[in-house]
């Protein structure tokens, strides 16, 4: 039922929508005009007068034609950069860009998938659970946009992300991520004049860098120094540096121990400087940790792993419980009482310029989708 060049022709479409995080106005208008122009009933958020974006989330009721507690199907709308003039190319069945950008598969795959499922339903009048589309935006960047989210504008307590790789997969375990602000100050001095009189921040930095554990800590675990910035010019002793880290872990008592061990590291290291310094107010340390998310783990006993384990079956194959390093929005609607599952659209290479994607991937999910959608649905029917 799923019909293939109508997949095709939507994805190509919203992939040439410019929609990095924060600017995903115009195809949030597309996709509201899209499900408006179907009959369905749209309604947006204030999300962009918390986060200072262009667009809010969206949402769409479809109704369905059977009484019972809704399911939500949700992408997120937003883009990582270089993602502005994508012009999707289309060879032996799969999709890549041009090669100076990303594709946009994440998560526009997702939105044409969604879309796709629920135009079979409506065509074929298909006997249906009533349905939550949810649009968010952010993502990409700290799920900023389900962060803000007014859930009491969603109907359903559950539903399914599609916002991974493994079409056949679910994800069973995601890390809870936070992020990690040292803010190191130094003492500025003539670099060539008076060098001695100056507290170089940045070599201070470097020297509790040197200590710090980075990458795979252990299969649950990881850390990594994404940025750091600090210094005016090469004959100023540096005064100033910025380095932002994050630490992700499956266990958090695992996150928050490479947390403390981070933090402990530059207090000693500034401790040291201190007592080597021509001024013993600096170097000074400011440290600030934020959660970003937290964990996720979906048990095979719960109803969102039970009815996507039916469809697969039904489909015949076995569905894979995913254990992932990243976070999506179920990470967020998890803990705001919304048990998402994250399955897979069939995208590879994400956040590069060599990410791709099958038709047939897509039209796997949107077929997985579907039956996901007529377990639930029938299966309440028969047992009614």
């Amino acid at each position: 039922m799923i019909n293939e060049l109508r997949l095709k022709q939507m994805f190509e479409d919203l992939v040439r929508i410019d929609s990095p995080s924060g600017h995903e106005k115009e195809v949030c208008i597309w996709i509201k005009n899209y499900i408006e122009n179907i009959e369905i009933r749209t309604k947006e958020d204030n999300a962009s007068e918390i986060l200072n974006t262009e667009s809010n989330n969206l949402i769409g009721y479809f109704d369905g034609n059977i009484d019972l507690p809704p399911l939500m199907l949700c992408a997120h709308m937003d883009t990582v950069e270089p993602g502005r003039g994508v012009e999707p190319v289309f060879e032996n069945g799969v999709f890549r860009s041009k090669g100076d950008t990303i594709l946009g598969a994440d998560n526009k795959s997702a939105i044409a998938v969604i879309l796709e499922v629920i135009n079979v339903i409506k065509e074929n009048n298909l006997k249906t659970c009533p349905i939550d589309l949810v649009f968010t935006v952010f993502e990409e960047g700290g799920l900023k946009g389900a962060k803000a989210f007014d859930t009491s504008l969603i109907r359903a307590d559950f539903g399914y992300i599609p916002d991974s790789t493994d079409p056949e997969g679910i994800v069973v375990s995601s890390p809870s991520c936070s992020q990690i602000i040292f803010e190191i100050t130094g003492k500025s001095a003539h670099a060539g004049a008076e060098p001695e009189k100056g507290v170089n921040a940045i070599i201070t930095a470097a020297k509790a860098l040197s200590q710090i554990k980075s990458g795979r800590i252990d299969d649950e675990t990881t850390c990594n120094i994404g940025i750091i910035k600090g210094g005016k010019a090469t004959n100023i002793v540096p005064d100033k540096v910025v380095i932002k880290a994050e630490a992700r872990s499956h266990d958090p008592e695992k996150l928050e121990k490479v947390i403390e061990t981070m933090k402990s590291v530059f207090e000693l290291v500034i401790k040291e400087e201190k007592q080597k310094s021509p001024d013993k107010n600096f170097p000074a340390l400011e440290i600030k940790v934020e959660d970003d998310f937290k964990n996720v783990s979906l048990s095979r006993d719960e109803k969102v792993f039970k009815l996507a384990d039916k469809a697969a079956e039904n489909l015949g194959f076995e569905l894979k419980g995913k254990k992932i390093g990243g976070g999506a929005d179920a990470n967020v609607f998890f803990h705001k009482g919304i048990k998402a599952g994250v399955i897979g659209t069939g995208m590879k290479n994400i956040h590069t310029i060599d990410e791709n994607i099958s038709l047939k991937d897509m039209v796997d999910c949107a077929k997985f989708l579907l039956e996901i959608i007529n377990v639930y649905s029938l299966q309440t029917l028969e047992n009614n």
